[in-house]
């Protein structure tokens, strides 16, 4: 037995800017990401997406690839800016036309597709009148999303809204390190995801309104998740706590894995998904951020807390924690040399029981894990082959940690394994290779890595070789 459902949903993700490329095609403009690139010193190899994987031109041949391996579900973004160039207003026809080919395609090889509402590429237009920090982006989001749902809805039953805002708020405008590259204070990045939730409740309402058949919707948070450095129940109960932890100052350090940067106050799950599914900022945040936490009313909370029908859930590395008489908790320190990927993360697969079992715990939602994988040294080899043990390792490793999850009957629908094909990686370029599909940026070949082969077995026997 796999401890899979039989209706588990196998698939792979994307997101637009990463792989479309065509950044001035089809009646796009530009993104704040497209903005960022253009600032010397922004990307690590000095590249954009302008190219990218050129899945504009070679989306047919990618359903393909999709379809060969076995995908039974695909979960792709939509630019914001190819159906509204300007954010709000006119909609751009060519944008709908890509997105409905895409999604015919889709449906014809037998892949059901997932829909990112906001994958990080704002339309400039709309960073020019503020952004996440004017209040009117929560309606400008909600008009965006009705659009979505009229035109697609009637193919597509499966909605998330933001990706990440932990990223998009956290990095973008707290650390400056991604896009739209601000270092604002503390209050005003709260502020602005206070505008991403408000935005969030709005999508929901459009989505449903708007909707041509039942839809189910739901956010995508992302955030560390810490697990127990030995299962014991005092273990247990402070790891449940410390993943929901808003950290909100240097003192949290003792609390935390090895900090290589100051504290960012936004990295964390609670303060995005428990105004979501219960309808409050958590105590704790509220009582570490202080003066910074933004003025907000019931009506608003209510808007946020719109019913929703599950949480996706993006997971690549944790922190072991073990109970502390006098600090209640401490992460526990990796030892010298531990398993990193090539991105320098911690490969820590338990995550991937405890997060799913934690979020089912504290929200009682049904749980897909929307994005999961690492980056490789990867390179063709004299024989044209793509080795990579590494990541066959890496997802076999977590993907058993999520079949333990399943197992134990916590209601996991599908797994997403980032990323489907090499793509631009943000500010690093194309440096960094996440995909089980390897593409030449110069030729845009593309080929199987070992690891798609893999994960094709995996999907065909419901993970029960694992």
């Amino acid at each position: 037995m796999s401890g899979f459902d039989k209706d588990f949903l196998w698939g792979s993700a994307t997101s637009a800017y990463q792989i479309e490329g065509g950044i001035s095609e089809g009646g796009k403009k530009d993104s704040i990401w497209d903005t960022f690139c253009r600032k010397p010193g922004t990307i690590r190899d000095h590249s954009s997406g302008e190219i990218a994987c050129e899945h504009l031109k070679h989306w047919k041949q990618d359903v393909g690839l999709m379809s060969q391996i076995g995908l039974q579900s695909y979960r792709f973004s939509i630019s914001w800016s190819r159906i509204l160039p300007n954010g709000i207003g006119e909609i751009n026809q060519e944008g709908i036309d890509f997105y409905d080919r895409l999604i015919d395609e889709l449906l014809e090889k037998n892949i059901l597709p997932f829909i990112t509402l906001f994958h990080w590429d704002l339309p400039e237009a709309l960073e020019k009148q503020g952004g996440w920090l004017n209040p009117e982006i929560a309606k400008w989001f909600g008009e965006y999303s009705g659009i979505l749902s009229e035109r697609f809805s009637d193919r597509v039953s499966n909605w998330f809204t933001l990706n990440e805002p932990q990223c998009f708020i956290g990095l973008g405008y707290y650390s400056g390190s991604k896009a739209p590259g601000f270092k604002l204070e503390v209050r005003d990045c709260l502020l602005a995801l206070h505008h991403s939730l408000l935005a969030h409740g709005h999508s929901v309402r459009a989505l449903r309104a708007n909707a041509k058949k039942p839809i189910k919707i739901g956010p995508v948070p992302t955030g560390s998740v810490a697990y127990p450095a030995v299962d014991t129940p005092a273990n247990r109960d402070v790891a449940y706590k410390a993943t929901f932890n808003v950290f909100g100052s240097e003192e949290d350090k003792h609390m935390y894995h090895r900090w290589k940067s100051p504290v960012n106050p936004l990295w964390n799950i609670a303060w995005y998904t428990d105004p979501i599914f219960l309808g409050e900022y958590p105590e704790q945040g509220i009582e570490v951020l202080g003066n910074n936490v933004p003025k907000y009313t019931d009506e608003e909370m209510a808007i946020i807390s719109e019913p929703v029908d599950f949480c996706g859930l993006n997971l690549y590395s944790g922190f072991p924690v073990q109970a502390d008489p006098e600090l209640e908790w401490v992460c526990q320190e990796r030892p010298l040399g531990n398993s990193l990927t090539a991105f320098k993360w911690s490969v820590t697969p338990e995550i991937m029981y405890w997060g799913p079992k934690f979020i089912y715990e504290r929200y009682k939602k049904p749980i897909y894990i929307t994005e999961n994988g690492m980056s490789g040294h990867d390179w063709v080899n004299d024989d044209g082959q793509v080795n990579d043990p590494q990541r066959i390792q890496f997802l076999k490793a977590y993907l058993k940690q999520f079949q333990k999850a399943a197992s134990e009957k916590i209601p996991v629908k599908g797994y997403f394994l980032w990323s489907l094909m090499d793509n631009f990686e943000w500010e690093q370029g194309y440096e960094e290779r996440f995909g089980i599909i390897h593409v030449d940026f110069e030729t845009q070949e593309r080929r199987f890595k070992d690891s798609a082969k893999w994960y094709s077995e995996c999907i065909a026997n419901n993970g029960s070789s694992l």
